[in-house]
């Protein structure tokens, strides 16, 4: 297996992130360097094709990738194209099944995106009635945390002071901050999984960071109880994001 190793002089980023957390708007941001090639959730075919559940497109979906985990993250190691000297892989962390060997992972610069609970199944219940606390993955990236460390990222963050956090971000990922990174072109992208038509819209309409702007709707009462789940998981974190009073960067407890 060809991973990036400590002679690899490319930086091989993992970006870890949940659900509806602006991830696809950050992985817009890193493709816009001229330095830089992403990949879509790499681990979603694996994922899919190992737990059987059925997603929009979950045909297509594993059609388009590898199903075997070592294959993903052989690639993720492979030689970057052209200039590139970034390689940036947006991950879902609840891809990231017991299967795979976490030892793979250790040559990756981790880094972890969070929401607020209560924001993210606001939003995440308008497209999954009855979500659980493993579709969420934040168990996982808990998990992922404390075995890498990596700099972590609150979307509100993201969302209220985009250069301020990002700059922070690639400081803390070993990269130069580059100013492409606050704003892209609108449309689809080559890199953009075979799901974009089902979950993308919104990303393929955009040229930057949108505002901040809380939830138009309530939790709904019957996701409190959940979202009480799901809080120690998100503070944990929390206490290590970047850029905010009290962030502690690159540090774990």
């Amino acid at each position: 297996m060809n991973q990036a190793g400590a002679a690899d002089p490319a930086a091989r980023i993992a970006m870890w992130s949940g659900p509806r957390t602006v991830s696809t708007a950050l992985m817009r941001s890193w493709e816009n360097r001229p330095d830089t090639v992403v990949t879509d959730e790499p681990l979603y075919a694996f994922y899919l094709d190992r737990t059987g559940i059925d997603h929009p497109g979950r045909d297509e979906v594993i059609a388009s990738q590898p199903t075997d985990w070592r294959m993903v993250l052989a690639r993720l190691g492979a030689p970057l194209p052209g200039r590139a000297v970034i390689g940036y892989a947006k991950h879902m962390t609840h891809h990231l099944l017991p299967e795979v060997n976490r030892a793979a992972l250790a040559p990756f610069r981790h880094a972890h995106l969070i929401r607020d609970p209560r924001e993210l199944l606001a939003s995440y219940a308008r497209v999954r009635t009855e979500p659980t606390l493993a579709d969420l993955g934040l168990v996982q990236q808990a998990e992922i945390f404390e075995t890498f460390g990596g700099p972590v990222v609150d979307s509100r963050d993201l969302l209220t002071g985009p250069e301020g956090t990002l700059r922070a971000l690639c400081q803390a990922l070993g990269v130069p901050f580059d100013g492409r990174m606050l704003a892209w072109p609108p449309g689809a992208r080559d890199s953009d999984g075979v799901w974009a038509s089902y979950w993308y819209d919104s990303v393929r309409a955009s040229t930057g960071f949108a505002p901040y702007r809380p939830p138009a709707t309530p939790l709904p009462g019957r996701l409190e109880p959940l979202a009480a789940r799901c809080m120690p998981y998100f503070e944990r974190l929390h206490r290590y994001r970047i850029g905010g009073p009290d962030a502690a960067g690159l540090r774990r407890a």
